[in-house]
């Protein structure tokens, strides 16, 4: 059974949250302290955790950072009144994979949960990618090329693995801002830009090719 954590020490908020997501047929549970959210988190009886960044005891960055840190890949969307892109990217490069700040519409914070369902059940079905010489180890968050290990970030592994699961297909930068950092196409953003060019330095840049006014496509 898909079960949701919510980790939100407001009550308003939380109550209304959950009684959202159970009318759509998710059965919830609520905390409010970030060491209790995360000892829940670890015991593997939840699909996705929705992560507050302002609770007690412990913070959602130190909840995700514990979380990512033992290997955990429970989805985590991160619920916040921060809207700075500084707090934004810190919770997507600590391993969130998602991000919507408050207030929003409970609309579209479903919409986000189900994608981040599918995905989460998607990854569990296939705990590796391999592409030739190229494997992701997708529990370990290990990166292999050609028998030599990789070191990733949590932003350049997600990135790596779209690539992978989609081999010689074209992804364009708003498909990869939307599935690896959650965000909206910005047009002024290079942030794709930047991580294609992080991931062509440790993969080699031939792997990776810029299709011209499309985007790109791993080779």
């Amino acid at each position: 059974m898909t079960r949701i954590l919510i980790a939100e020490d407001e009550s308003r908020i939380s109550a209304f949250v959950a009684k959202g997501l159970e009318a759509a047929g998710y059965p919830t549970t609520v905390v409010e302290d970030g060491a209790e959210a995360l000892e829940l988190a670890l015991g593997g009886e939840y699909s996705l955790l929705l992560l507050d960044v302002g609770l007690p005891s412990m913070d959602g960055f130190d909840v995700l950072a514990h979380l990512r840190g033992q290997g955990a890949t429970l989805p985590v969307i991160m619920l916040t009144a921060r809207s700075s892109t500084r707090d934004t990217v810190e919770g997507l490069d600590s391993g969130a994979n998602d991000y919507i700040t408050k207030p929003f519409k409970f609309d579209e914070l479903l919409a986000r949960v189900r994608v981040r369902l599918r995905e989460g059940s998607l990854a569990s079905t296939s705990t590796t990618v391999q592409h030739r010489d190229v494997t992701l180890d997708v529990i370990g968050r290990r990166a292999i090329v050609s028998g030599r290990e990789v070191e990733l970030s949590a932003r350049e592994f997600a990135l790596a693995e779209q690539f992978l699961r989609h081999a010689g297909q074209i992804l364009s930068r708003e498909q990869l801002l939307s599935r690896v950092w959650g965000l909206d196409f910005d047009p002024g953003s290079n942030v794709v830009d930047v991580y294609v060019r992080y991931l062509r330095t440790k993969f080699g840049a031939e792997r990776i090719e810029t299709v011209r006014g499309s985007g790109y496509r791993w080779q």
